[in-house]
Parts: C-alpha cells; sequence; structure tokens
C-alpha cells in the first residue's frame, strides 16, 4: 500500500480514473496498524481498486477538509469523488461488501 500526502492526493486520488480506497491512519494508532494488512491482503486480492495511505499526523488539513474524526477510517473515491466510507477495523470480505468487488 502506497502512502501519500496531501501533495500527492490531488494526483493519486482526485485525478484517478476508476476506485481508490484511501486509508486515513496513524503510526500511533494499533487499529490502524492491524488494517495494514487487511488492506494489502484487500489490495492483492482486487487489483481494480487502487489503496493508498494517508498519515493523519503529517497531514491533518486533508484530515480535516475530509471530516475525518476517528482512525483507521477507509474512504472510497469513484472518478474523484467519495461514495463512501467507514470507520474502524474492518474485515476483508466486509470492505469488498463496501466496496461491491
Amino acid at each position: 500500500m502506497k502512502e501519500i500526502g496531501a501533495k500527492e492526493f490531488e494526483a493519486e486520488v482526485l485525478q484517478e480514473n476508476g476506485l481508490v480506497l484511501v486509508d486515513f491512519n496513524a503510526d500511533w494508532c494499533g487499529p490502524c496498524q492491524m488494517m495494514k494488512s487487511v488492506l494489502e491482503e484487500f489490495a492483492e486480492n482486487n487489483p481494480t481498486v487502487k489503496v493508498v495511505g494517508v498519515d493523519v499526523d503529517d497531514n491533518e488539513d486533508l484530515a480535516r477538509e475530509y471530516m475525518v474524526s476517528g482512525i483507521p477510517c477507509m474512504v472510497l473515491f469513484s472518478n474523484g469523488k467519495e461514495t463512501k466510507r467507514v470507520v474502524g477495523v474492518q474485515s476483508v470480505k466486509k470492505i469488498e461488501r463496501m466496496i461491491g468487488v
């Protein structure tokens, strides 16, 4: 899973055609660390969905802009528009159901 910052967000997420799952997380967050392996497995099983991570401590303005109040927070973008979000630890199957893949 590629980690991106505010500078890459527009090109990597907003200008991307197709589905992008953004994981808002933090290094100190235990549940966020648990989600990394889940998201890596999800990305491996679903190559048509781009998965990126955003550290909320390093990108506070971006987290605020997308109203991230709890982490881990996975936000799905379709063709640059937010379509769904889920907060908390999820399984690969739950993420797949959320996205519809």
